[in-house]
């Protein structure tokens, strides 16, 4: 028996919901995995991947057959990632995930969804994408003492999450190391209510919100001086009608939140990278709604 587990992107903090606000996307890792007396781990797009014991997915699939006290002596992988390796759609996440629901269909089940969205977030060490990966849709989730609190909602208004995806990578270790290690009292209020405000406005419906609610002073000012070009790509999307604009996760790639009713922004995006921003390609992702998926086979 074998496995096929679909994964999709997701984008995290979404501006002021730094560590805590997800939301999954239409753009998809497919991962399919066999149990084998060996590893072989292949892809199909000819990334450049670890193909061995350091293999991400491999290394989270091993947890689960150890967690349930199984020998594994190796398995097949089959990857098919559409997500972009380090540019903050959770590319990392996705791949965590894909390996722990892989193994679980490979031993019948024995861990619970419960367990699932703990485990990943516990070796991620954040909950706000490897939970919006498996649940789907917008989620607001914390990690406390190995356990995640998370509530998920359907998205409430039509919108589009136009993506613009530079052609170079920032890692999320470079990222958080800009950080600084204490914040102002202030700064803190800031986006707490950001946060509050862009969670009841997504889930309500009050788009009219979401410019002021993805303000940040927790991690988007000191990642900036990280992503070349990155505070005149947020400028150029607010300027071209998006809602709101911020950096997706760790960066480098920014999400403008559109009206789905404005059905030229991508085509304006597109011309306008083009002139302005050779370096930076966007694309249309909507919110997935479902969630990582598994079919056996």
């Amino acid at each position: 028996m074998g496995v096929t587990v679909k994964v999709p992107a997701t984008s995290a903090n979404m501006g002021s919901g730094y560590d805590s606000i997800g939301i999954a996307l239409d753009l998809y890792n497919v991962i399919t995995m066999e149990e084998s007396d060996h590893i072989d781990i292949t892809d199909v797009r000819g990334d450049d991947i670890p193909k061995d014991e350091n293999n991400l997915i491999y290394q989270c699939a091993k947890k689960v057959y150890d967690i349930c006290g199984k020998p594994l002596s190796g398995l097949k992988i089959v990857e098919d990632c559409a997500i972009p390796q380090t540019r903050g759609l959770g590319s990392s996440s996705a791949c965590t995930v894909a390996g722990i629901l892989g193994a679980n269909a490979l031993l019948g089940d024995p861990l619970s969804q419960e367990n699932i969205i703990d485990l990943a977030a516990s070796i991620e060490g954040h909950p706000d994408n490897s939970t919006p990966a498996i649940l789907g849709g917008f989620c607001v989730a914390l990690l406390e003492y190995g356990k995640v609190w998370s509530v998920r909602v359907p998205m409430n208004g039509t919108v589009d999450f136009i993506t613009f995806i530079p052609d170079f990578e920032l890692s999320t270790e470079k990222a958080r190391a800009a950080l600084p290690q204490k914040v102002a009292h202030h700064d803190a209020v800031f986006n707490l209510a950001r946060a509050a405000l862009l969670a009841g406005s997504l889930t309500t419906g009050k788009l009219e919100n979401v410019g002021v609610a993805v303000g940040d002073c927790l991690h988007q000012p000191y990642r900036f001086d990280l992503i070349p070009g990155g505070r005149d790509v947020v400028h150029a999307a607010k300027c071209m009608g998006a809602l709101g604009a911020f950096i997706s996760g760790a960066g480098p790639s920014i999400i403008a939140v559109v009206d789905s009713a404005d059905k030229t922004y991508l085509s304006r995006a597109q011309m306008y990278c083009e002139q302005n921003f050779p370096h930076w390609t966007p694309i249309r992702l909507t919110c997935d709604e479902v969630g990582a998926t598994v079919t056996r086979f």
